[in-house]
């Protein structure tokens, strides 16, 4: 079978590294791929969005099968396009993908079908929005309604910051398209964690539970990210908290999109705060997380692409998937600067010294080779630094001895990944 992956940051290289491994695989090709992706799989230039040069590249070297990474290309029904043609693909249809594509679109959504979820309003009127604020008061979530790659969301701790929020998103195009409609919305406390099922349409099928940190700083101060980091599984995702999740808000979300015309297939990753021992939706996204997906992949013992292909073609039941039982841990290395404007360029040394740490795995983002063999950074998230360990304090461990290894100057990391549930540890 030939398979194509399509993305190139740390999931898709953890999803090349998975389905590398399995014996259904003739041919693995990434688009566009990165430095660390070209050892697992053939890395062609043609970008994600790039939705016309990705179904040529598929008819003309007869593709049996296309993982799409990203949520732009779901958003932008790649996975459309590709029935079209007759070619099977992991991930949901543009019209199910909206579930990421507009946070408006999932908060009536969930109003629909009495999924629990934070209390909101939708704006497009810069003085409605802060009136709903003024009202409200704070703390208080700002939203651009569409996609801004995980940096769309403002948590104000003041009305002057939720009103620059505003103004930003509604006035001063901060991100384009994606803010030209807000979502505001209450603050929920309690416990964020991350939770994943494979869906076909009618079946949803549970994966590992992660929790990931998005703050950029330590101990979850500065400005929110794509993620800094993550861990798996989530201690607070218990069996009977999975079936709250499952009851709650999963089942309802497959049945009340299949309802709706949006039949959903391929992974639903629900963003989740928990206090009380009660669930509540944050957020959808239609593609596996990015560092969650990371640490899922270490702790996957299954094939995973016999799993992906039941989901897109719809016969997930009784399927089942097996995991390895020690904590996964991965540390994100960015960019200094990072979220903010960084430097592109710099060269990163000491990346093969890390193959002689046992279960320890570096998966590139943002990285490229250069003319000389060396590897650079392209990006802001660059690298995540991901071990397996038979708890989190030893996944933790591992995972700082890979970082020091690594030559970096330009680069940086967070070096708490993991706190909340090394604590709980040191408890019990």
């Amino acid at each position: 079978m030939k398979v194509l992956v399509v993305g190139g940051g740390g999931r898709e290289h953890a999803l090349c590294w998975a389905i590398a491994g399995s014996p259904l695989v003739t041919a693995l090709y990434c688009a566009p791929g990165n430095a660390g992706i070209s050892q697992e799989a053939e890395c062609v230039q043609i970008a994600a969005e790039d939705i016309d040069g990705l179904i040529r590249f598929v008819q003309d070297n007869q593709i049996d099968f296309v993982v799409i990474g990203p949520e732009a290309p779901l958003v932008a029904g790649l996975s459309d396009k590709l029935a079209e043609i007759n070619v099977k693909s992991f991930g949901p249809s543009a019209n199910a993908a909206v579930m990421e594509g507009s946070k408006g679109f999932m908060k009536d959504f969930c109003a629909r079908h009495d999924i629990p979820t934070a209390n909101y309003g939708r704006f497009t009127n810069s003085k409605l929005a802060k009136e709903f604020i003024a009202e409200n008061g704070v703390p208080i979530v700002v939203k651009a309604d569409g996609l801004a790659a995980g940096k769309g969301v403002i948590i104000a701790e003041t009305i002057e910051q939720a009103n620059a929020a505003v103004d930003d998103m509604l006035e001063g195009d901060a991100f384009g398209a994606a803010g030209a409609e807000l979502v505001i919305e209450e603050f929920l406390g309690g416990e964020e964690a991350s939770f994943f099922v494979l869906c076909d349409g009618e079946i949803a099928l549970p994966l590992a539970s992660a929790q990931d940190h998005k703050r950029v700083g330590d101990s979850d101060t500065g400005p929110n990210t794509g993620g800094m980091g993550a861990y798996s599984p989530a201690p607070i995702i218990t069996p009977s908290m999975t079936e709250k999740i499952m009851e709650h808000i999963i089942q309802p979300t497959i049945l009340g999109m299949k309802l709706e015309g949006k039949p959903y297939k391929g992974v639903l990753y629900a963003g989740l705060m928990i206090e009380n021992d009660q669930p509540k939706l944050l957020e959808y996204n239609v593609r596996f997380g990015d560092p969650e997906c990371q640490v899922l992949m270490m702790r996957l013992m299954s094939d995973l692409l016999p799993a992906l292909i039941a989901s897109s073609d719809g016969v997930l039941k009784d399927f089942d998937l097996r995991w390895y039982e020690e904590t996964a841990l991965t540390v994100v290395m960015a960019a200094n600067g990072y979220p903010g404007s960084y430097v592109k360029g710099s060269i990163i040394r000491g990346l093969d010294d890390t193959n002689n740490h046992r279960g320890l795995k570096i998966f590139h983002a943002g990285t490229s080779i250069d003319e000389n063999g060396e590897t650079v950074a392209t990006g802001g998230r660059v690298l995540a630094v991901t071990s397996l360990g038979k708890n989190a304090a030893d996944a933790q461990t591992n995972a700082y001895k890979g970082i020091n290894v690594i030559d970096w100057p330009e680069g940086f990391c967070r070096h708490d990944i993991g706190w909340r549930a090394v604590e709980r540890e040191k408890s019990r």
